[in-house]
């Protein structure tokens, strides 16, 4: 089924899901999915519709040109997308592996519709595993002094392939203010909800001697503020006394594939709104 999917966020007022469901109606739509939350502090309004094309009476172009019509006097923010448009998608790695294997496991299996173009790291040691799905890798050691020719070669790769959205995937350098503003909300982070209590290196070993008894993973867009983007999904599995710490790594890792991949399934699925340094995720 080939569909539409509005996302608008705009002031609140009276009778906005009408006029955005009229909109739909008058040009023969049906409507999937209705989906709106606002915001009371904020007087904001989010909402994110989903509609069959099969005998739209608008083509994709006129879309734009007609609903602009009627977002502009309403103050809105809003984009739409198409279901059947396969977003590419690539992937930094560094030397752990298993949020890759669990990525490239979800694309094998057809989970999310989305074409992987090529594989980026600062290390060869998952080259393999990228051979092994016949996906290009490329190897671009980082230091403090190479950085901005490396990022350079990152992003040209990026244009080169198509690129709509990064996933770093336990990618274990930081991206410049100036990478990360090529692609606003765009790039997608992952790594464990201990921040800000352990940064750093060993932040297992460092739970596990304060006893924590919840571990958890935390997924972000990135920007120029380190770790502190909009959250798109968390989650935490208890641990206790008997877990060791190759318990809890085993557990984080667990915990950080499966925060990753819904936070993925968001992003390719468009129901995630950003406002204001924090997510409307419409599940």
């Amino acid at each position: 089924m080939d569909s539409a999917i509005l996302l608008i966020s705009c002031p609140d007022r009276q009778g906005l899901v009408a006029t955005v469901t009229q909109f739909i109606a008058q040009h023969n739509g049906n409507i999937l999915d209705l989906a709106q939350h606002v915001d009371q502090d904020a007087g904001i309004f989010f909402m994110r519709v989903e509609w069959d094309l099969d005998g739209f009476a608008l083509t994709r172009d006129a879309i734009h040109q007609a609903f602009a019509r009627i977002a502009d006097p309403l103050q809105m923010t809003w984009q739409v997308f198409f279901s059947n448009d396969v977003q590419r998608m690539a992937i930094f790695v560094t030397k752990e592996s298993h949020c890759l294997y669990d990525i490239l496991y979800h694309y094998q299996a057809g989970d999310w519709r989305v074409e992987i173009p090529l594989i980026i790291s600062n290390n060869t040691l998952l080259a393999d595993l990228a051979a092994r799905f016949g996906i290009p890798f490329h190897c671009l050691p980082v230091t403090k002094e190479t950085k901005p020719q490396v990022e350079a070669q990152q992003i040209a790769l990026l244009r080169e392939a198509g690129v709509d959205v990064v996933v770093l995937a336990r990618y274990m350098q930081i991206l410049s203010p100036e990478f990360v503003r090529q692609y606003p909300n765009q790039i997608i982070n992952i790594h464990h909800s201990f921040l800000p209590a352990f940064p750093g290196a060993g932040p297992y070993q460092r739970a596990y001697a304060r006893g924590v008894k919840l571990i958890g993973a935390t997924s972000h867009y990135v920007t120029a503020d380190l770790d502190e983007g909009p959250i798109i999904d968390q989650d935490v599995k208890r641990v206790n006394h008997r877990d060791s710490v190759e318990d809890l790594i085993r557990k984080g890792k667990d915990t950080e594939k499966l925060v990753l991949s819904r936070a993925i399934t968001y992003h390719l699925q468009h129901r995630v709104l950003v406002y204001q340094n924090k997510t409307v995720i419409f599940e």
